[in-house]
């Protein structure tokens, strides 16, 4: 178990690390749309219609990604008082539900979602001329990762292994 950990675990944290290059792209791209905005609104007086749809798209794609990296650094929001003084095999139980129940989170969202994808796909989003289900796509991919960081703690706890988060927290200091 320990091998396919290690092995793993360099792919896991290249997607982590990619996903938080893609985000810090989305949200420099998406000040520039509304930048644009802003300039093109009150300087040239006409406003584009697509920047304030792309900003939101573009949101969407850093708010998902940036939450699944949450994840896998456990940096997410939690209430951990009752979890740090309950007994070890207590927190090691608490752990494993609360990242089993991620997991499945992330997979029911991915799922949904491209439930959601499939049936807005004849949509057209007006002033992007995107098909409709395009606006799930952050969604689909975020519960995907969601669920494979989750996926990947998970396994840590339960192998006994140092968890990826404190793998992290030493790889920055």
């Amino acid at each position: 178990m320990s091998t396919y950990l290690h092995a793993g675990r360099p792919v896991l944290a290249w997607l982590s690390r990619a996903s938080l290059y893609i985000s810090g792209i989305g949200l420099v791209a998406m000040t520039a749309a509304v930048g644009w905005q802003v300039f093109a609104r009150y300087v040239l007086n006409n406003t584009p219609s697509w920047s304030e749809p792309l900003s939101l798209h573009l949101m969407s794609w850093f708010i998902m990604l940036g939450a699944a990296v949450g994840v896998r650094e456990s940096v997410h929001l939690g209430l951990d008082f009752v979890r740090h003084g309950a007994s070890p095999a207590a927190r090691r139980t608490m752990d494993l539900l609360s990242l089993g129940l991620i997991v499945l989170f992330g997979l029911a969202m991915a799922w949904y979602s491209a439930v959601l994808a499939a049936g807005t796909w004849a949509a057209t989003i007006p002033v992007l001329g995107w098909p409709g289900g395009v606006d799930f796509f952050p969604m689909i991919a975020g519960g995907l990762l969601i669920s494979l960081f989750a996926a990947e703690r998970f396994v840590d706890v339960a192998a006994g292994e140092q968890t990826a988060a404190e793998i992290i927290a030493q790889e920055l200091a």
